[in-house]
């Protein structure tokens, strides 16, 4: 009986509080479980977004809008498909570790975490000299994160049961499968992605009251959402190439995906608890089901130029922007709390190959790239912009030669810099490692013969 007449009262608490504090990051620490990347700024919007592109452009800058060559898939500019002269599959991975750092109540606190992932799996085919088309998967987004506070009556938001730990905690991902194709008219080349992104999301906040005087005796609380999305997202490119003499070429990109709406599933449900020191009894308070909305994804362009000399040098600028004031949930409001209103990013990159005909030194017939990256990220918690900015280096090695089929390593590295430590916030030092494999090879090619 007492258990049902205070039930109500707990959800409620957790209810208040955890409204505002999914919103903070403040007086927090961190807590890493099983080894995994936990990024408390994951718990935001549509969590982590994920860097797409292949290993080859994350070694120079991640400047994609107008790079293409004939042994590269490029995603992120479909208009790039028509460009291909071979077809091509590629693989790449990632692995990662985040070094979080900040201060909780004038006290240094920090933790290192780190994860290892399928970064990509792609492939394209020209299909006539003047066509192709490709298809892909990749991981979208990632939510990972295990956080605690301790609150009191004298914290922001205030607890009205005097001290409790407030426990955080979320998984989940989303991800994207595509197809694309590209045409080119002398000089100019468009082309569409069009893929279907889905995944779910699992959210929850839990009170623990603190009992000093029998802290096995206890109520506890727990605030829970389910969101799972699933819907068709587009995006399209452009291309022009021009010859500024017989080796040396001037290229310039763009890319534009328009806001729009994918299906949104969500779930919630309340649980309320009592602590008895050897068993936790829990019941069920507030459970609604399944019901089904609209996802709201934002406006995003770019645009940048490549200037390259063939089989040996190439210089690339990127910028892109997304208008984040554009997304919303129709169901879950967490989703739409600390999003700026727009994020950006500037992009340099170049690569050089110092003899592509040099057969007996297979390090000069390598591909060395070198780039850096500055932008602004979609979350504001606790109305702060965070800045991150990085460097990358990378290369690729030809390692297997074929009458018709050519193999590739590559491998790049961006070490970087995300957020603040102002507003008692987190500051994340981070180091990615890609690595990549491609094979080319021609198709559809009449044989020969004597």
């Amino acid at each position: 009986m007492c258990l049902r007449r205070n039930k109500y009262f707990f959800v409620f608490l957790t209810a208040v509080i955890s409204t505002p504090a999914m919103a903070q990051t403040t007086a927090s620490y961190s807590n890493p479980i099983n080894g995994r990347d936990n990024n408390p700024y994951s718990k935001y919007g549509l969590g982590e977004l994920l860097n797409g592109n292949n290993v080859a452009m994350r070694g120079a800058g991640n400047a994609t809008s107008a790079y293409a060559n004939g042994y590269t898939i490029n995603t992120d500019n479909p208009a790039s498909y028509s460009l291909l002269e071979r077809t091509t599959f590629e693989l790449g991975g990632v692995a990662s570790t985040r070094n979080t750092t900040g201060s909780i109540n004038g006290a240094p606190q920090s933790y290192r975490s780190g994860t290892a992932s399928i970064a990509y799996m792609t492939m394209a085919v020209p299909v006539t000299r003047h066509g192709g088309f490709s298809f892909g998967f990749r991981p979208y987004a990632r939510t990972y994160y295990s956080l605690r506070d301790t609150i009191s009556s004298g914290t922001m938001p205030p607890s009205p049961i005097d001290s409790a730990e407030m426990i955080y905690k979320g998984e989940g991902s989303l991800n994207y499968a595509f197809i694309g194709g590209s045409v080119r008219v002398k000089g100019l080349s468009a082309g569409f992605n069009f893929g279907y992104l889905f995944g779910n999301t699992f959210n929850s906040t839990q009170l623990n009251p603190y009992d000093y005087t029998n802290a096995t005796r206890s109520y506890v609380s727990e605030y829970s959402t389910q969101t799972r999305v699933g819907g068709i997202m587009w995006k399209g490119g452009l291309m022009y190439t021009a010859k500024l003499d017989s080796f040396i070429t001037l290229r310039i990109g763009g890319s534009i995906s328009l806001n729009q709406k994918i299906n949104q599933h969500f779930t919630e449900y309340h649980i309320s608890g009592y602590n008895f020191g050897d068993t936790v009894i829990r019941d069920t308070a507030y459970f609604q089901p399944e019901t089904k909305g609209k996802l709201t994804l934002p406006t995003s362009y770019s645009g940048g130029f490549m200037l390259s000399k063939e089989n040996k040098w190439s210089v690339m600028a990127d910028y892109s922007a997304t208008q984040w004031s554009e997304f919303s949930s129709d169901l879950n409001s967490h989703m739409n709390r600390n999003i700026a209103a727009s994020s950006y990013k500037m992009s340099l990159g170049t690569e050089y190959i110092p003899d592509v005909n040099d057969l007996k030194h297979i390090l000069s017939r390598c591909t060395y790239r070198l780039g850096g990256y500055y932008g602004t990220d979609y979350i504001t918690p606790s109305a702060t912009t965070l800045n991150y900015y990085g460097i990358t280096a990378g290369m690729t090695l030809p390692f297997r030669r074929f009458q018709t089929q050519m193999s590739y390593l590559h491998a790049a590295v961006d070490v970087g810099r995300l957020g603040t430590t102002d507003n008692g916030l987190m500051q994340q030092n981070y180091v990615r490692f890609s690595l990549g494999f491609s094979m080319t090879s021609k198709w559809f090619e009449r044989a020969k013969y004597q």
